[in-house]
């Protein structure tokens, strides 16, 4: 699949300027069409005892969201600013993950305790479980103006991780360095499926290092972080899991710890 059109989530955060960057720069690389959608959590303006919307403060916001994204787009031929026009949380989660389904790639940042107040705290998790679409989450600290050219893939023979590898093609196609990590109760069990990744990745003319890490407690999600680290990697691909988990962690828990202790650029597929 080819990447050619692309959203980011956009809010009053600090962190907003950044994730802009990033998505104008894949924009650019893959010459597609960017659509950024302004949507943050904002109480209604109370005059007397009536409640009107939008609030001056959301206005404000509004206006100065478009300004700047149009500004850090002007260099691309297709970019659109997009107003969701909601203030509770559930109305800009329904209409974040509704525009989302209809993205190749949808670019969110993480949540940041320090700035809670600009969106819901589950959106990051809500869009990618609830939208169908490959979502590339953006940590709040560091700075990644391009990901995919060392990507770390997290596999475990689910479905989800299937969808994560694929949907992660356009991004590493390329890339200086792939490397498999596969967690398994048995090492024959993860060399086996480790090289057929390798070998589905050779065909996209991608070239993999392998390697399986034998799960023997539940700290299986950290021990993923520490080899990001440890490899250097830009990118973590991963799926996402609402229900199922990796095997052997419970009802996405590890979904969850990785959004929570990001260090990198995560791309999550449910």
């Amino acid at each position: 699949m080819s990447l050619k059109n692309l959203m980011v989530h956009l809010d009053q955060c600090e962190r907003t300027a950044a994730r802009v960057e990033l998505a104008v720069s894949l924009a650019r690389q893959h010459q597609a069409r960017l659509v950024g959608v302004f949507g943050q959590r904002a109480q209604a303006q109370q005059v007397g005892v009536v409640s009107t919307w939008p609030s001056q403060e959301y206005v404000e916001a509004r206006e100065a969201s478009k300004a700047a994204f149009e500004k850090a787009t002007a260099g691309l031929p297709r970019a659109e600013w997009r107003d969701i026009n909601r203030g509770s949380d559930a109305e800009v989660l329904r209409h974040v993950i509704d525009l989302a389904r209809h993205a190749d790639l949808v670019v969110l940042g993480q949540h940041d305790e320090r700035m809670k107040a600009c969106v819901p705290e589950e959106l990051a998790i809500e869009v990618i479980l609830g939208s169908g679409r490959p979502v590339l989450v953006m940590p709040y600290v560091g700075t990644f103006t391009e990901v995919g050219k060392r990507p770390l893939i997290a596999w475990n023979d689910a479905r989800e991780a299937a969808h994560a590898l694929n949907d992660a093609l356009p991004l590493i196609e390329g890339c200086d360095e792939a490397r498999v990590l596969s967690f398994a109760a048995r090492r024959e069990e993860g060399d086996a499926s480790c090289a057929e990744v390798a070998r589905h990745l050779a065909t996209h003319g991608i070239t993999a290092k392998t390697e399986v890490m034998l799960v023997q407690d539940f700290d299986i999600m950290d021990m993923l972080l520490n080899r990001v680290t440890d490899r250097g990697s830009d990118l973590l691909v991963m799926g996402a899991h609402g229900q199922i988990g990796f095997p052997f962690v419970s009802r996405g828990a590890g979904t969850r710890h990785i959004l929570r202790h990001m260090t990198v650029p995560v791309l999550m597929s449910n």
